[in-house]
């Protein structure tokens, strides 16, 4: 990919980012993606915009600073979670998703490159939200399109530690959904911090929720049997 087109974008992440492993992942994201779906963004444009640097995102928070663990919940094919992995090689990174063909892809890409920082789990956040291995065992949860905010509220905020944060990766519909999510977050046991606005060199807006983690979640949550989608809090 041609990231000296972006180069002005991915000077402001601070660090030198290892631009020949995403493109060897982009490479295996779009042959895989031959045989199952993946993604539906395969422009080169559009990979190295709506994928990588939007992944990239969170590097701008100061709550993203540290070395503790970090997940993606409901990672996909790696997106942010396999990026920021790559970017951080000193953090320790898990990667959870409910289909387990996308654990495979996942996987391979681990083997691909090498990776020693990240391990993949098959999952259900409102089962592996309640298991003493993962339950607020995490600094930083980063989720990206997987529902909207006060469902996501409760599948994710188990799973983060005190003092830790929720980073939510929304487009412009989050501002609404902050709203409705208030009742959500403070019954899960979060404070929310602030929202960082920004476009994508496309013009895509972007809206990163920070959530801080202020007292531990009250052990019935999360629901099970589907009553985080069907009844928000």
């Amino acid at each position: 990919m041609d990231w000296e087109t972006r180069k002005d974008v991915l000077d402001q992440f601070g660090r030198d980012l290892p631009l020949k492993d995403f493109d060897r992942y982009s490479e295996l994201l779009l042959d895989w993606n031959k045989r199952m779906n993946l993604t539906r963004i395969t422009e080169e444009d559009e990979v190295m915009d709506k994928h990588f640097i939007d992944s990239l995102t969170p590097l701008l928070l100061d709550e993203f600073e540290g070395t503790q663990k970090v997940l993606d919940l409901g990672t996909g094919a790696g997106f942010p979670g396999m990026v920021l992995a790559l970017a951080c090689p000193d953090r320790e990174v898990h990667l959870m998703d409910s289909l387990n063909k996308r654990i495979t892809f996942l996987d391979a890409v681990v083997k691909d490159l090498g990776i020693d920082n990240v391990r993949t789990f098959h999952g259900r956040a409102e089962e592996a939200g309640r298991d003493n291995y993962f339950r607020e065992k995490y600094q930083i949860v980063v989720s990206r399109a997987v529902a909207r905010l006060p469902i996501l509220c409760e599948y994710c905020l188990p799973f983060v530690a005190l003092g830790g944060y929720m980073i939510a990766m929304k487009g412009p519909e989050g501002r609404e959904e902050v709203k409705d999510a208030s009742n959500a977050i403070e019954t899960l046991g979060g404070r929310l911090a602030r929202t960082v606005e920004f476009s994508l060199p496309d013009g895509d807006e972007r809206l990163l929720v920070v959530i801080q983690k202020v007292t531990p979640t009250p052990k019935k949550y999360p629901r099970g049997g589907g009553k985080p989608r069907k009844n928000p809090l």
